[in-house]
């Protein structure tokens, strides 16, 4: 019988003795041991594990297996502040670690579920986006880059909508200027998302209000450039008919 086998049935029959001694394992038995409590959803005492065999093992064929898997241990238990810290760990100090790739992609993963909603602070959001890109510069082949983007799209799209909703706020409290600056952030930096169109168009509402003709005109120009199918389309057209022509009764 295979001397891996055999190693795996003494650890099912200690484990449900409830009687582990890891003092005599070296490195791959102990790591053996570790993966089967992470395996069977033991992840409090998987974490006591895996710091073990980083303490007592260090530079071991498995060291770089133990940093990455305690790190995982920690996402699977949702403590992601601690996750993210391991993951970085693990990149820093396994550079050439077969990991580094999923390492790299989780430690943004795990900023990503730190990110709160939009109206709170986005310090994790931005973090994510960071990671996540740094992930597609790296490993622009991994199978996992279209999943990475997809979420940078959904974050920026929060980072967007707090801008937006500033922008709405300050409109409503008649600081027009204050929020045709946040429109102008919004449209200038979250080009690419849903809410670039919105504030561009609430800026040209703005702008007519306040008699800005010359300036709503040339943002209408910009808006049809950048968003012709959006469903305000037809309606930024008329308002760019009904400007134009005003502009020629005047001139």
């Amino acid at each position: 019988m295979p001397y891996k086998r055999l190693f795996a049935i003494a650890l099912i029959v200690t484990a449900c003795s409830g009687m582990v001694d890891t003092s005599k394992f070296n490195a791959e038995e102990y790591f053996s041991y570790a993966m089967k409590l992470y395996e069977d959803g033991d992840y409090e005492q998987a974490v006591l594990e895996f710091n073990s065999i980083l303490l007592q093992f260090p530079g071991s064929t498995v060291s770089d297996d133990a940093q990455y898997y305690l790190a995982m241990t920690y996402y699977k238990r949702e403590q992601f502040l601690l996750a993210a810290y391991e993951f970085s760990k693990l990149i820093q100090n396994y550079a050439t670690s077969p990991h580094v790739p999923d390492a790299q992609f989780m430690l943004a993963d795990s900023y990503y579920n730190l990110s709160p909603p939009f109206q709170l602070d986005q310090s994790y959001t931005k973090k994510a986006i960071e990671e996540f890109q740094a992930f597609i510069d790296i490993f622009p082949a991994n199978p996992k880059v279209e999943e990475a983007e997809r979420k940078i799209v959904e974050l920026n799209d929060k980072l967007a909508r707090k801008e937006y909703e500033s922008g709405i706020i300050y409109e409503k409290m008649e600081y027009e200027k204050a929020a045709m600056k946040y429109y102008d952030f919004v449209v200038d930096t979250y080009h690419d998302t849903r809410f670039a169109p919105m504030a561009l168009y609430r800026k040209i509402q703005i702008e007519i209000r306040r008699g800005m003709t010359n300036e709503a005109l040339n943002d209408i120009a910009v808006f049809l450039t950048r968003y012709p199918n959006d469903e305000r389309a037809d309606e930024i057209e008329k308002l760019q008919a009904e400007l134009n022509g005003l502009t020629a009764k005047a001139n």
